[in-house]
């Protein structure tokens, strides 16, 4: 018979065996400790200010399991971290998520992150990364979320995705991939392959995605014009007349719109000649060519893609027929002139589509199509025209409007230098030019004057839609604030732009924006001109940035030199202006709008500081050499 175990050596095992096992977790939280560290040393731009005494799962960014024994999620989005990621990575074994996204990293994905097997989300957008998807990323079968947008990958997009067969979400939007989209058996719920070099047919489990998944490519099939010859709607093909598109449509729906257009001509017709005006029937469409190329800004805007859009005017006219102009704005041009202009696709908003609009007679116009508005025409005639009333140098001038049951449109200046979204967030690579203090709290000031004049008009008068994209700019960079009035003409929406992150915490109504959300608002871009960050809020399953949330957090732990954009680091002059500036932007962004401070006041503190900088940049230029 086998003698029992005396209790003094089972309970000698048992130590040993939870010894060994302290050990391991102690060993395995040093490995993954070095790998951090090797990631610290290698990425240079704004250092992670890691205390190398703490315990690594005290590490902003570094987030760890409940027992505190290995690093499951590693989220460094937007820390200005520049460089090659270093081959260590592999040593975070237990790794579920890993954000390096809105940084200035480049070069290729290290090999070693193919060999964290428990990896369910991969955040890389927003960088330089470059090369080819590796092929060790599809040996990552727990793989849930990738994004690699705004990047320059290239090559093909390879059909070992499919060996992910958990991948719920692929972004590869804003690349320079080519070739075709492999079939993809994937559960995919979001998907976005748009602004690259891709051509084919859209796969058919694909193609119930939504247009703007594909937009941007010579891609066709649905959602896109069918491959069967036609118009891939790249904005690629020549130029269509006004004429040959309503050709083409005629020659689709023959009788039925032959018949329509006859009846609108007669009604058209008889209804002038009662008014006693000319017999003239307005074109029934424009083709508006998009040019090629990228979206530069956010928040709001599209790409000036890569299609040739209709848009339909039918002028079913319950007032006047002919453009309503404003003031002392001179008539130099009709209704008529304008939808016979050539045009351009600016961007898509929040309240409708801009153009840019090219009349024959050499004058180039801003023309915004309005949508959902829901207001009657008489509310519309008078908001509209108090808003053409506005006349200040920091506000882009409303020269006319139109209104009719189907159509409302708004003429306004051209600002060639696009909007401070284009300025901030657009070309990304080695040809940026950087963007210094001088010009930023430059256009902080024009805009700071443009809101303050708005608000000067009353109590009730407010933007309603302050956001980077729609601050435009002149050729000497000043900045023009567009858009003013429109929040108050559009249905009830679900606040259009919080996905944004622009929108006041309290707004539940977006046609009743107050002042001091507009002050919200404004701090928000503030702090986006500051940090070189656009503001977004998370949405469906992709994370997402809360900028004064990240911005306060930072702040609160004294590293408030990081906060800013790697192109301000460089004035070291101004540097206490800087955080003056930013203090502001914080005080805007208040989450109660009784703690905000008035459009009045915040403009005359950044008076005051583009007056202190002037004075100090004065002194510098003065030292003699």
């Amino acid at each position: 018979m086998k003698p029992k175990p005396s209790l003094l050596l089972l309970i000698t095992f048992f130590v040993f065996l939870s010894l060994n096992s302290f050990s391991t977790v102690e060993s395995d939280l040093a490995s993954e400790r070095a790998a951090l560290v090797t990631l610290r040393d290698a990425v240079g731009g704004r250092s992670l200010l890691w205390n190398l005494s703490d315990n690594p799962c005290q590490w902003v960014g570094v987030f760890c399991d409940q027992k505190g024994s290995t690093v499951v999620e590693l989220r460094l989005p937007g820390m200005g971290l520049s460089g090659r990621l270093p081959v260590a990575l592999g040593n975070l074994t237990s790794l579920q998520s890993l954000s390096v996204r809105f940084n200035a990293l480049s070069g290729p994905i290290p090999a070693d992150i193919g060999n964290i097997v428990s990896l369910r989300n991969l955040y890389l957008q927003g960088n330089f990364f470059s090369g080819e998807i590796p092929e060790f990323l599809f040996r990552l079968q727990n793989l849930v979320r990738l994004n690699l947008a705004n990047n320059n990958f290239s090559g093909v997009i390879s059909p070992s995705f499919n060996n992910l067969t958990r991948l719920d979400t692929l972004y590869l939007e804003e690349n320079q991939f080519t070739g075709s989209i492999p079939d993809l058996n994937l559960p995919l719920d979001q998907f976005n392959v748009s602004f690259n070099n891709l051509t084919g047919p859209v796969p058919q489990k694909l193609s119930n995605k939504p247009l703007s998944s594909f937009q941007g490519t010579l891609l066709c099939g649905k959602p896109l014009v069918s491959c069967n010859g036609a118009s891939n709607g790249n904005g690629n093909d020549d130029k269509l007349s006004g004429g040959a598109i309503a050709g083409i449509a005629v020659g689709c729906v023959i009788g039925f719109l032959l018949l329509l257009m006859i009846l609108i001509f007669l009604c058209r017709r008889k209804r002038d000649k009662t008014v006693g005006s000319k017999d003239v029937e307005l074109p029934k469409e424009i083709a508006v060519e998009i040019p090629s190329g990228k979206a530069a800004g956010e928040g709001g805007n599209v790409s000036a893609g890569h299609a040739v859009a209709v848009v339909k005017s039918e002028a079913k006219s319950s007032g006047t027929k002919n453009l309503v102009f404003f003031g002392n704005t001179a008539r130099a041009f009709g209704l008529e002139d304008l939808l016979k202009a050539s045009a351009e696709v600016l961007g898509k908003g929040t309240f409708g589509t801009a153009y840019k609009a090219t009349l024959d007679v050499g004058l180039v116009v801003a023309v915004k199509r309005l949508k959902e508005v829901t207001v009657p025409e008489k509310e519309f005639r008078e908001k509209i025209e108090g808003a053409g009333k506005m006349n200040h140098e920091n506000l882009v001038p409303l020269r006319a409007y139109y209104y009719s049951q189907d159509e409302k449109l708004l003429v306004h200046d051209y600002m060639p230098m696009g909007s401070l979204s284009a300025l901030l967030h657009g070309n990304k690579g080695s040809g940026r030019t950087p963007l210094n203090w001088e010009t930023r709290s430059g256009i902080a000031l024009g805009a700071a004057r443009g809101i303050a004049y708005i608000h000067s008009q009353g109590p009730a008068s407010s933007h309603g839609n302050i956001k980077s994209s729609n601050i435009l700019l002149t050729t000497s960079l000043e900045a023009r604030v567009s858009d003013f009035g429109l929040a108050h003409l559009a249905g009830l929406t679900p606040t259009p732009n919080r996905i944004d992150g622009y929108r006041a915490p309290e707004v539940t109504d977006a046609r009743k924006v107050s002042q001091k959300a507009d002050v919200y608002s404004f701090g928000i871009l503030l702090l986006e001109l500051l940090t070189g960050k656009a503001p977004t809020h998370s949405q469906l399953n992709d994370e997402g940035v809360d900028l004064p949330r990240w911005v306060q957090s930072v702040v609160k732990e004294e590293w408030t030199a990081e906060v800013f954009d790697l192109e301000l680091l460089r004035y070291q002059t101004v540097e206490e202006d800087m955080v003056q500036l930013l203090q502001l932007a914080i005080d805007c962004t208040a989450q109660y709008p009784d703690n905000r401070p008035s459009m009045s006041k915040v403009r005359s503190q950044i008076e005051d500081l583009c007056r202190s900088s002037s004075q100090e940049h004065d002194i510098v230029d003065d030292k003699p050499s």
